[in-house]
């Protein structure tokens, strides 16, 4: 009797064990599975921290550093830590002054400390190169008589906007770059204000980008829902070949196709020639070199970006949807709004956010199309960057140009899953 009962158990047993083994095996399997995904997915990991991932961190970075005046005035610095800002500097900033412009090995790195000061108060890159160049003033000073050397060679050395500079640049790390791009500034005693209005000009520039990017993003829609309604109504060998001609723009270079627009609005231009020969128009309309042109030209080149998104959220709605509405006695119109339209919402949400990510971006087609006040965020950074030679500002600018993409993007993600929630 036991041993007849002890022989299911031990099947049991023997069971369990196996079942446990199998168990253990299938893990392994399935760890070796992730080990070769990762392995394979390894490489462009890597190769978008190396091109995205790091220069997008140095670009955050070189926003808030401020290296011209720690690295050559950092004695300077420290003497001024405990400076009220009303009263005149303390007598051992000059003497640090003279000793801090004294070690600077060469004229390059001066003059990229003139620089720096020169962009916070007028008149200090010929203050300081003509300190730096008349150097030395005299050996062994006290701090003294180092005030008198430095007063008696330029009096300027006695206008307290000089030393503020000094002394709210004298931290390697720094918001002013942040906030000039935001029309705010650090008064002289370290205070967040808003900017003058003469001197506001960024908080401008922004609305301009986003109010271009926005009436570019419409237009698009407009011209790319019944652009891709049409071609989603095709058979699949026309829709083919209609979707080789949409995607045509990509073929040619950003370049030629703004030299193409540049021939036709001009004011001999084919679009003029048109206007006047059909009696629309008595003279030439200026298409160029204003907001006209630019949006023109921006619809054409981003237009795709639109109609493919579109396209492919279109073709997977099923056409019986608006007939069965159109059968139970819908106006085919009032079909097409509430039953249609609806499900394609998806696709002019991402096709809409995919424009105007790439628009508030753009850079090449205003500069050669608009004039001075139709530039967009992107045309100060490249001015900053190759003219001015400001990095820091031109940094700023990105971050708060890549800041605005973020928050746009987090709030139609925030909507999508809203919309997904509620279907």
């Amino acid at each position: 009797m036991n041993a007849t009962a002890s022989l299911p158990m031990t099947s049991i047993a023997s069971e369990s064990i196996a079942g446990a083994g199998l168990a253990r095996q299938l893990a392994r399997v399935e760890r070796r599975k992730r080990l070769r995904a990762m392995a394979l997915t390894l490489p462009l990991l890597v190769f978008l921290a190396v091109t995205f991932l790091v220069p997008l961190g140095a670009l955050l970075v070189r926003a808030v550093e401020n290296p011209e005046v720690a690295s050559t005035l950092g004695r300077t610095g420290e003497a001024l830590a405990h400076w009220d800002r009303k009263a005149a500097p303390p007598d051992a900033a000059y003497a640090a002054l003279l000793a801090d412009l004294a070690a600077i090995p060469e004229t390059a790195q001066a003059g990229v400390l003139a620089r720096r000061l020169n962009s916070e108060v007028s008149g200090a890159r010929s203050l300081i190169m003509g300190t730096y160049r008349a150097l030395p003033l005299g050996e062994g000073l006290s701090p003294e008589q180092a005030r008198e050397h430095l007063l008696a060679h330029d009096p300027r050395w006695g206008e307290l906007p000089y030393w503020w500079a000094i002394a709210k640049n004298s931290s390697r790390w720094t918001p002013d770059y942040l906030l000039t791009s935001l029309d705010l500034k650090r008064d002289a005693q370290g205070q967040i204000v808003r900017v003058g209005a003469e001197e506001a000009a960024f908080s401008d520039i922004l609305l301009r980008t986003f109010s271009i990017s926005a009436v570019v993003t419409l237009v698009c829609i407009l011209i790319g829902y019944p652009l891709a309604y049409w071609l989603s109504t095709l058979s699949e060998r026309r829709a083919n070949l209609m979707m080789i001609l949409v995607l045509l723009p990509f073929w040619t270079s950003v370049l030629v196709r703004i030299a193409a627009w540049i021939v036709l609005l001009q004011s001999n231009g084919l679009v003029n020639r048109f206007l006047m020969f059909t009696g629309l128009t008595d003279g030439p309309i200026p298409l160029l070199f204003n907001r006209l042109g630019v949006v023109i030209a921006m619809v054409h080149i981003l237009l795709p970006f639109m109609i493919l998104p579109l396209y492919s959220v279109m073709k997977s709605v099923p056409q019986n949807y608006v007939r069965a509405a159109v059968s139970l006695g819908s106006a085919p119109l009032a079909a097409f709004f509430r039953v249609y339209v609806p499900q394609t919402y998806p696709g002019v949400a991402a096709g809409g956010l995919l424009v105007f990510i790439t628009s508030i971006g753009y850079y090449v087609t205003p500069a050669l199309l608009g004039g001075a006040a139709d530039q967009m965020l992107s045309y100060y950074v490249a001015q900053y960057t190759n003219v001015d030679v400001n990095w820091g500002m031109a940094c700023a600018l990105g971050s708060v140009l890549l800041t605005a993409t973020l928050i746009l993007y987090s709030v139609y993600r925030r909507f999508a899953k809203a919309e997904l929630s509620l279907g």
